[in-house]
């Protein structure tokens, strides 16, 4: 069984950790979208301010995982962890003591995604310790961290009630602190670093064809699950007039879906291919998205984002799964640039819902949308299959696609 395998294999401390790290990480990332319904009605914001103050960490996120991705392959992931965790406190101290303006809700919006940015740092930890055929499983351990997204959806309006929305985000540097020192005293490099290289040699990745086929499917995966992560309990309460923490249980339901099977969309990816795979999942995705588009009675809606969110989930797995056999020396660059365009189209999903809901009144526009993203994303994956067959092939890699 993989799982026997992969304890005697690797280094189960240092997976645990970037496990820890990403998870903790995750949940400030998008704290403010968790918190988003609190924060709107302070402030007043129309539908599409919503989306956009939901949208700006995982869009600040974006940048910081370009330069995290750097700093992972200079001087490896460990110590630019620490360094993001220590940078994290930041926004938590600023937006728990003050934040009481919307143009400092902007600012630490900004600075919560280097939160966002832990991905460039974490995957790398755990890609590095394990050999190609695991590298499925654990980078989708590493990176089921994003289940931290449960936390802050589940707790967060909870707290926000009794305690108001700027002392919840004081709180997160408690568990934050935690991690902090478990990740200090368990994580470790693995032995076989790359060699740290110029400045001006990270920038040759862009000229790559895969780098860009990698960045737009992970747009619509990634994008597709951080997006309605954020978005979706502000969906809940206007579109369905559910209280604000019943509104997050929901999202929770349906976050955890995504959370919990993007390592069993790694392990598929291993078995069956990450092409074959996410073929299957951008038609799901579209299927669902095109069923939430006509705006279900509530029972329906939620089956419907929760298989969604599932299969988003499973490709974010499967991406990260073809992604070492193709950039096994440049992970913590290729990781950072494709983490990045995640992000970037986790940003568009909540003001593409937000702006079309304030242009026509609905929120269907906007899910259907999102479904013509899915079918792009089978036309991209179709296309990078014809690419990869010419040249992967060749290279000995031609089972795992």
């Amino acid at each position: 069984m993989k799982l026997a395998e992969l304890k005697k294999s690797g280094h189960a401390p240092s997976l645990v950790a970037s496990f820890l790290y990403f998870d903790v990480s995750f949940m400030i990332w998008v704290i403010l979208g968790a918190l988003g319904v609190f924060i709107t009605k302070d402030f007043g914001l129309s539908p599409a301010q919503k989306g956009f103050i939901v949208g700006v960490p995982i869009l600040s996120g974006s940048f910081f995982r370009l330069i995290l991705g750097v700093l992972t392959d200079r001087i490896g992931p460990r110590k630019t962890a620490i360094i993001g965790m220590l940078v994290t406190m930041v926004p938590l101290v600023w937006g728990w003591l003050f934040g009481q303006t919307l143009t400092e809700l902007y600012l630490i919006g900004i600075l919560l995604g280097v939160a966002g940015a832990s991905f460039a740092a974490a995957i790398p930890m755990a890609s590095r310790w394990y050999p190609p055929h695991l590298q499925g499983l654990a980078m989708g351990i590493a990176g089921a961290g994003n289940s931290g997204t449960l936390f802050a959806t589940l707790f967060g309006p909870r707290l926000a009630e009794n305690i108001g929305w700027h002392n919840v985000i004081g709180l997160a540097l408690i568990p934050l602190s935690i991690v902090f020192v478990l990740y200090v005293l368990m994580a470790k490099d693995a032995p076989a670093q790359p060699s740290s290289k110029e400045n001006a040699k990270y920038f040759t990745l862009f000229k790559q064809k895969d780098t860009w086929f990698f960045c737009l499917l992970y747009s619509v995966t990634f994008g597709g699950f951080v997006g309605l992560s954020s978005f979706l309990s502000i969906f809940f309460v206007d579109q369905y007039q559910l209280s604000k923490v019943s509104a997050g249980d929901f999202v929770t339901l349906c976050v955890a879906a995504g959370s919990f099977f993007r390592p069993v969309g790694g392990a598929i990816a291993d078995k069956i291919g990450g092409v074959r795979l996410l073929t299957f999942l951008f038609i799901a995705v579209a299927l669902c998205m095109f069923g939430v588009s006509q705006l279900p009675p509530l029972a329906l809606v939620t089956t419907l984002l929760f298989f969604g969110m599932l299969f988003l989930g499973m490709g974010n797995g499967a991406v990260f799964q073809l992604i070492p056999h193709r950039f096994k020396e440049e992970m913590g660059r290729i990781t950072g640039i494709v983490g990045a365009a995640g992000g970037i189209g986790g940003f568009f999903v909540p003001n593409i819902l937000g702006t079309l809901k304030q242009i026509t009144g609905t929120y269907a526009p906007g899910f259907l949308v999102y479904a013509g993203i899915g079918l792009a994303g089978l036309v991209i994956i179709l296309m990078a299959k014809l690419s990869w067959q010419k040249t992967w092939t060749t290279k000995g890699v031609s089972r795992e696609i």
